[in-house]
């Protein structure tokens, strides 16, 4: 489980493609490398991956098809970074919301509007997506935990304070951009449960 509070963004220093399949190695600062081991569940952009082999400050994740096809991990090149949070413990304070590490889609940024002290990011979702977002609920992109400003159609906008910008890929995100999308699950599975119960009684 995560939180959906980016530790950090971490670069990409090497990435081994195959057939369908492909290993990357990041390089951790030390405040994300105590009590790593293999095995360990690590977020990147929002995306759950496992560790498979750690070299001093050096990790590596695999990243199998089914990834590469539903996250933007596979639009990634060398010397790019991601976002990074280390799975929760118990006991740990949740900042955001809890998050699954698992990606439903991935979205285009299709607007950023820039103020002084604050950014409005506005994001085109896939239709299907569209009835779990919903204004003022929770949302993860590229693993940060999110608040939905305002919903149009298959759009909706989220609202940055510096700190998200800073800490985050998000400063430096544009239009264009591809992010992962995880919809918040408590939203997912209240809106499935209706569509359901709603359907056996038209039966």
């Amino acid at each position: 489980m995560f939180t959906g509070i980016v530790q950090d963004k971490v670069m990409i220093i090497k990435i081994a493609k195959r057939e369908q399949f492909q290993t990357h190695t990041l390089e951790f600062p030390n405040s994300l490398l105590e009590g790593l081991a293999i095995g360990a569940s690590v977020a990147h952009n929002g995306c759950c991956l496992t560790v498979t082999a750690i070299q001093q400050n050096q990790v590596t994740f695999d990243l199998m098809q089914e990834t590469l096809r539903v996250t933007n991990l596979g639009l990634l090149q060398n010397g790019d970074s991601v976002n990074i949070e280390r799975a929760a413990k118990f006991g740990d304070e949740i900042g955001g919301h809890s998050m699954s590490g698992h990606i439903n889609a991935i979205a285009s940024i299709s607007e950023r509007i820039e103020t002084p002290n604050n950014c409005t990011l506005w994001f085109e979702l896939p239709e299907s997506l569209s009835k779990y977002v919903l204004t003022k609920g929770y949302i993860g992109i590229d693993g940060c935990s999110l608040t939905i400003g305002e919903v149009r159609d298959n759009q909706f906008c989220v609202h940055l304070i510096p700190e998200t910008l800073q800490r985050t890929l998000f400063g430096e995100r544009k239009v264009g951009d591809k992010v992962n999308i995880e919809v918040d699950p408590t939203t997912q599975a209240i809106v499935d449960t209706v569509e359901r119960v709603l359907a056996s009684k038209q039966v």
